[in-house]
């Protein structure tokens, strides 16, 4: 849930933090995957829909695209609660980023076969 620290210059809910989030949130699947450390390497798409309130529960929907030899692209969907008297629930937000599976050394490698 962003507070009023999350707000910008408009009122609304700052986009990076909301980009922080979603780099959070699609993070969680390639790390599993990847069995260790990963990176995000490209945000291949971000569209802001709707703003965010403070106030709004939000949440983030993530699921694989592809696994290639040492990358994971994701799509994550976000979705806005709001107005819990009269509930509304809108897709606020949507992404693709890329995640590296990295070494010690932050050099790539491969990923694992399940």
């Amino acid at each position: 849930m962003p507070l009023p620290a999350d707000v910008n210059g408009n009122g609304d809910i700052f986009g990076g933090w909301l980009m922080a989030q979603v780099d959070l949130a699609g993070a969680v699947l390639p790390a599993r995957i990847a069995k260790g450390r990963i990176a995000t390497v490209a945000v291949n798409q971000f569209i802001f829909k709707q703003p965010v309130s403070v106030g709004d529960l939000v949440s983030f929907y993530a699921r694989v695209e592809r696994v290639g030899n040492t990358s994971i692209t994701v799509h994550v969907a976000v979705y806005a609660e709001r107005n819990p008297a009269n509930l509304q629930v809108v897709k606020v937000t949507e992404a693709n980023l890329t995640y590296v599976a990295i070494d010690h050394e932050g050099k790539p490698r491969p990923i694992p076969k399940a």
